[in-house]
């Protein structure tokens, strides 16, 4: 066999930047998630909490725990002190709720833009443009380390595919966001979590691309991805069968009994086990954010009434209500949400009082 011999390539072809890279200003080094995990390890007491917690989902959703999930706080982190404030006062109110509501504090870090706009703790935790990204992996995982130590479980939005790996030994359930629900690499990434995650409805109000992603995060999967230690890699999956719709709304609301009974009998005829998380916040509340209590009273009337497909909820809320917009050189309101709007912990308590209420009510029911 005759051996091929290459040409002597032309002088102008060796010139690569005329065809690679033409629109990438620049490429920065990036922390490894091993080198940050040593830096930030999650000590005993943490790990534990997190296992007992991830367990406990998975628990309500095969059936054998019928305490609700309650996923709550700010719409977006943007302040760590801020944060652990939210924290404190939630953890003060979890050890008299524990008996009906699971209650994991939402921690969410990236925040997928319709358009442009911030996009989240990790991604430009200044604020201002100057996207210390290495800076901002710190700061999370020191955060969710901060909050787990309190001893309340966290659950995040997974938006990017590689950030999870600084991260996702600390959450407890993930969500994937109703702009990435149809992704397959999102879907893909769920295969292999550790955690139970809820996949929310299209942003049309669509259902069916959920469920679809429930089948498909509960199959194998390979695909490309980094190492601990920053090295690409094959990743080859094994399914992950604690997954679930969370509701949010689309072009209407979709948190009504009717709403529930459709979606529930869309996942039967998937073959799906028929069970709904409810986020009454988004399209759900549209986009009003006091219209989360009326929501989520709603909610917790279907529970009470003896609806056992309902296994979550979760809202929006911060220390104060409402929502503010980060102007360069302005000061920001404490407390206050730099994405959308939420109500306040104030208006909060009610809203876990009466979600308690309606497990006690079905509770009562079911026995008797």
């Amino acid at each position: 066999m005759t051996p091929h011999v290459h040409s002597p390539a032309a002088p102008s072809t060796l010139d690569t930047t005329r065809i690679d890279d033409l629109r990438i200003r620049a490429v920065r080094p990036l922390i490894t998630p091993a080198l940050l995990q040593e830096w930030l390890p999650a000590p005993a007491t943490t790990q534990a909490l997190v296992e007992s917690s991830r367990a406990a989902i998975s628990r309500v959703l095969h059936g054998r725990d019928d305490r609700l999930v309650v996923v709550l706080g700010p719409c977006s982190i943007h302040d760590h002190d801020q944060a652990m404030a939210y924290a404190r006062l939630l953890r003060a109110e979890t050890d008299a709720l524990q008996d009906e509501l699971l209650i994991v504090m939402r921690v969410y870090f990236e925040k997928p833009r319709t358009t442009v706009g911030w996009k989240g703790y990790i991604n430009d935790p200044h604020l201002d443009g100057s996207f210390a990204i290495n800076e901002g992996l710190e700061m999370a995982r020191q955060l969710l380390l901060d909050v787990l130590a309190l001893g309340l479980p966290v659950g995040t939005e997974f938006l990017d595919l590689l950030s999870p790996q600084f991260i996702s030994d600390l959450v407890s359930w993930g969500a994937i966001g109703a702009r990435t629900t149809e992704s397959q690499s999102h879907r893909q990434l769920a295969s292999g979590l550790s955690c139970p995650v809820g996949f929310k409805n299209g942003t049309d109000g669509g259902v069916k691309v959920a469920a679809d992603a429930i089948q498909a995060a509960d199959a194998e999967h390979a695909f490309m991805g980094m190492t601990k230690m920053g090295q690409a890699a094959i990743f080859e999956t094994r399914g992950n069968s604690d997954c679930h719709v969370i509701l949010r709304g689309g072009k209407l609301p979709n948190y009504s009994a009717a709403d529930v009974n459709a979606a529930c009998a869309l996942l039967k005829a998937a073959g799906l086990r028929e069970q709904v998380m409810v986020d009454v916040s988004h399209a759900n509340s549209s986009k009003q954010h006091r219209r989360q209590i009326d929501v989520a009273a709603d909610v917790a009337g279907q529970v009470a009434a003896g609806d056992t497909r309902i296994m979550g909820v979760m809202v929006e809320s911060h220390l104060f209500e409402g929502r503010q917009d980060i102007v360069p050189g302005q000061p920001l309101q404490h407390g206050v949400s730099v994405t959308d709007a939420c109500i306040s912990f104030e208006q909060t308590l009610p809203v876990l009082q009466g979600l308690a209420a309606a497990v006690r009510a079905r509770r009562a029911k079911h026995k008797g």
